[in-house]
């Protein structure tokens, strides 16, 4: 199967702009032939594969419930125990130890947080601008491209340009030449038509 070249043949900087009417007439064409012509059928699409969690928080999206992933309440600071504090009842006891493994998990997270602040403390400063050094990096390495590519294109418009007004005077004069090529064409064209109708009539004139 052989490729299809797309050719643009514009002419910005030789042709004269559309008229109005020439544009709508223009746009009239393509209306008449996208009505007469039928889009390409959809792409078919495979089915999507969830896992049982992902199809369980779609679901929860769906029903527009709210989403329950932390419990806030373990960073909560415990009521205290009444009296001598002594768990007396089996559910004094389970608060009890309710109340120790949430101490424990906000005792780990706030470890982890001042260990995190120092380290922040220590390092953070250098980390965050050798991260903004290599982003600056980036961004004139960006900069230069774009420049660049502006520059290109602006070399080329001129070039384009340079080019289509170096021949716009033998354009002009072909395409005069054409339009005279066909009136003459036209006018031989009537001209042997009138001639071949008198040389009929003529004819005719003899026979009578």
């Amino acid at each position: 199967m052989s490729a299809l070249n797309a050719f643009h043949e514009s002419l910005p900087y030789i042709d004269d702009e559309p008229t109005p009417t020439e544009r709508e007439a223009a746009e009239s064409l393509i209306r008449a032939e996208l009505a007469i012509s039928s889009l390409a059928p959809a792409s078919t699409y495979k089915e999507p594969s969830f896992s049982p969690l992902i199809e369980l928080e779609l679901e929860r999206i769906a029903s527009k419930q709210p989403l329950q992933a932390i419990d806030l309440e373990r960073y909560q600071t415990q009521e205290p125990f009444s009296d001598s504090g002594k768990p007396s009842t089996a559910e004094d006891r389970e608060r009890l130890a309710d109340s120790l493994q949430k101490a424990y998990i906000s005792y780990t997270y706030l470890d982890a947080r001042a260990q995190n602040l120092n380290l922040l403390d220590k390092w953070g400063k250098n980390a965050w601008l050798i991260g903004n050094w290599g982003l600056e990096n980036e961004l004139k390495a960006l900069e230069r491209d774009l420049a660049e590519t502006k520059r290109l294109i602006d070399v080329l418009t001129v070039a384009r340009r340079r080019q289509q007004e170096e021949v716009a005077a033998e354009m002009k004069g072909l395409e005069e030449t054409w339009k005279q090529g066909v009136g003459r064409t036209l006018e031989t064209e009537i001209a042997v038509e009138q001639l071949r109708r008198e040389v009929l009539e003529e004819m005719r004139a003899r026979g009578a």
